[in-house]
Parts: C-alpha cells; structure tokens; sequence
C-alpha cells in the first residue's frame, strides 16, 4: 500500500496539483485501500469503489465529501493502476443539503474587531473588508494592495 501512495503523491506532483488536493488524494486512497483490505483490487470484477462511496453516503457523508472521495479514487485507479474504474452501478449519492450560514451583524463585527490589537486586528479587518480568506489574507504581500484606490 506504501508503494500506490508514494505513486499516488508522485503523479499528482507530476501534474501540479496544490498540496491540498495533495493531501487530500493521499487521504482517501488510504482510507480506500483500509476499506478493500489486503486483496488485490481490480475495479471490472469487484464492486469495492461503489460499496466505499455507499459507505460514505450511509454514515451521513455530505454530497461534496462523496465526490471529493470518488475523484481521488479515480485519480488513483487511472493513474496509479492503470485501469478504468468501470461503471458505478448501484451508486448512492449522498444527498445535498441546503446549508445557511451564520452572518455576524455589522455591530457584532465591530464588537468583534474592537476586542482584537495588533496583526490580528488588521487580519480581521482586512478580511472583513474585502472578503479574503484566511489562507489568502496571510500570503498577502505588498505588491497586492493598490495604495492609490485606498
């Protein structure tokens, strides 16, 4: 199993991927391969793939959760194996909730900011002005910011 993860990571490099989809990949081919045990996996006789993807579906998995599972484990099987997945006959697709999200008021915000000081004030700040994640906010550099449109 070592092996197809250190093949795994190598062609996903290969075809630059970020490190996230990186880790990702590399996570559900592990827990892909745990599910189908030590037997050799060989996706035309067997129906391991759509078992692990119902599996997911039936311990409450979001929609967006199976699909990420079923691209790593395609990439893995075309890339790594060297062989088509077959047909997902009997496939359950999780099902898409409609999920709202918690919005602070414009008084909470500034609560909020109002308590910070420092760097994460201004993380905060600009995040809250302008929309950035996190991740993005953080790899900000100078050359980003237009002075001039303040």
């Amino acid at each position: 199993m070592q092996n197809q993860l250190t093949q795994l990571t190598t062609e996903i490099r290969r075809r630059n991927y970020s490190y996230r989809t990186e880790q990702s990949y590399a996570g559900w081919a592990k827990r892909y391969l745990y599910f189908c045990g030590s037997g050799n996996i060989n996706p035309k006789e067997d129906t391991s793939l759509t078992s692990f993807l119902n599996n997911l579906a039936n311990n409450n998995a979001s929609a967006s959760t199976q699909n990420q599972a079923l691209c790593a484990i395609v990439f893995l099987f075309k890339y790594v194996f060297k062989i088509k997945p077959g047909t997902l006959k009997n496939l359950k697709h999780a099902k898409r909730t409609t999920h709202i999200p918690t919005v602070l008021s414009q008084e909470e915000a500034r609560s909020v900011i109002n308590r910070l000081s420092g760097a994460k004030k201004l993380i905060v700040q600009l995040m809250y002005g302008s929309g950035l994640r996190i991740s993005e906010c953080l790899r900000l550099r100078i050359l980003d910011i237009d002075f001039s449109y303040k």
